[in-house]
């Protein structure tokens, strides 16, 4: 049995409800996916949980889906927020993807003082968010922050969530140490902090050691690139206080 493709659509979803194609939708349904007429869809909003629909009209600039019955209720993610530094569009865009992926609630590019790449957009890295939420099966969307200086970021933090800051120079078990951390406490919010390829300067590294919320981690015997360090700190944070244990 074919799989059936997964959309999202920020448009109300409710029983018998009609849901018009924007031309994307339309293209990658009818022209990628080749569906017909009668064939199932499954739809999600990022609100009201997943739908399936089936395919009433079909059209390569446009089309519409008829809602028939939810099959997932709307879920919730881990108060989880991701920081990272712009590097190269593609490692970007991997980083983007794998965050969502491995259950972020919010992605937060922020500019440090050896980043590399200045620029990023949020429409784009918005599209990468949804591509990546269709692909993993969530019936959520992660939240896009604007780019932000590092220093404002962390001198405007909320109060009650803790940054787990992966620095390459940390030495020790990483899972243990951030079990130690956590202690027997509930998870709670939590950031993840990865740096740019030059890493992070001694200003910065000053700062982080200062603030309360703000603990060190080793990710490891190894200098990862920044994508990679993205993968390893989710993995360590979702084996020692996510939703794998």
């Amino acid at each position: 049995m074919a799989q059936i493709p997964r959309l999202y659509l920020d448009q109300d979803l409710r029983q018998g409800q009609t849901l018009s194609l924007h031309r994307d939708a339309a293209h990658y349904l009818f022209a990628v996916m080749r569906l017909t007429t009668g064939a199932p869809v499954d739809i999600f909003n990022g609100r009201d949980g997943e739908w399936r629909a089936t395919v009433v009209e079909a059209n390569k600039r446009g089309g519409v889906l008829l809602c028939e019955s939810q099959q997932v209720t709307q879920g919730k993610p881990q108060d989880l927020w991701m920081l990272f530094a712009p590097v190269k569009k593609t490692q970007t865009d991997f980083i983007v993807e794998k965050s969502v992926e491995m259950g972020a609630a919010r992605l937060c590019p922020v500019s440090t003082e050896f980043t590399n790449s200045e620029r990023i957009r949020s429409d784009k890295m918005r599209a990468r968010v949804i591509e990546a939420a269709e692909q993993c099966g969530i019936t959520y969307l992660p939240e896009v922050s604007d780019l932000t200086r590092l220093s404002s970021v962390l001198s405007d933090w909320p109060e009650g969530r803790r940054l787990l800051f992966c620095d390459e120079a940390a030495r020790g078990d990483p899972v243990g140490n951030l079990r130690a951390i956590a202690g027997s406490d509930a998870p709670g919010p939590w950031a993840i902090l990865i740096g740019p390829e030059g890493g992070f300067s001694e200003r910065e590294r000053a700062q982080l050691a200062a603030l309360p919320f703000a603990h060190a981690t080793s990710l490891g015997p190894r200098i990862l690139r920044a994508e990679t360090a993205a993968v390893a700190a989710l993995a360590l944070w979702q084996s020692a206080l996510g939703d794998w244990t």
